[in-house]
């Protein structure tokens, strides 16, 4: 058990040293050199956990979606009370990232180009997939939530708006990356006071 520790807490190590590499160098221009020497590692021990750059790559990608599903579940566990006080928490958690991973986001355009490539293609589609449908998922289950409460109308048309949702907390990440000036939380926060507005039986004045 010791030792499966250990392992995990070095490949764990490699995935975080690879993920600030991937992001500054891009993947095409990275070396796996330069990742063992990012981690601390000889370019060998880096084989023994990761036989090739794709694999690698990969991985942070997964590592990377989880992450920031774990930050968003954690974020509306702690916060409780109502539909609309979670999603709001939730983009909240979303939007705040962004000051956090500012110097990462070239990561995630990182991995929509690979999305496109023939090379790794399938794999990240549908990964890609399956991380969208997540956040649906857990959008879904608030406003899901909202009308057992009776505190969204019961009409509602719970995936459609859970897919708007989810697109546009990525379309608001996306400007800021292109536009420094553009402050995601605030646009963020302006738009969930409309859907939440709509969502209500009896709109909220914020």
């Amino acid at each position: 058990m010791i030792q499966l520790s250990r392992k995990e807490k070095k490949k764990a190590l490699i995935i975080e040293a690879a993920a600030k590499v991937f992001a500054r160098r891009g993947f095409p221009s990275t070396l796996m050199a330069e990742i063992a020497i990012e981690a601390g590692i000889g370019k060998g021990t880096l084989y023994e956990y990761f036989d090739s750059k794709e694999y690698l790559f990969f991985t942070v990608f997964e590592w990377f979606v989880k992450a920031t599903e774990a930050k968003a579940q954690v974020s509306i566990a702690a916060l409780g009370g109502s539909a609309s006080d979670r999603l709001r928490a939730l983009s909240d958690s979303l939007m705040n990232s962004w000051a956090e991973m500012r110097d990462m986001f070239s990561l995630v355009m990182e991995f929509w180009s690979a999305s496109a490539s023939s090379q790794m293609r399938q794999r990240f589609k549908r990964a890609f997939r399956q991380g969208y449908g997540d956040f649906r998922q857990i959008v879904s289950t608030l406003i899901r939530d909202g009308i057992e409460r009776g505190e969204f109308q019961p009409q509602v048309d719970i995936e459609s708006v859970a897919a708007a949702l989810v697109g546009t907390w990525d379309a608001l990440l996306l400007q800021a990356w292109f536009d420094d000036d553009f402050n995601p939380l605030t646009a963020a926060r302006g738009f969930m006071t409309v859907v939440i507005n709509g969502l209500t039986a009896k709109p909220q004045v914020v």
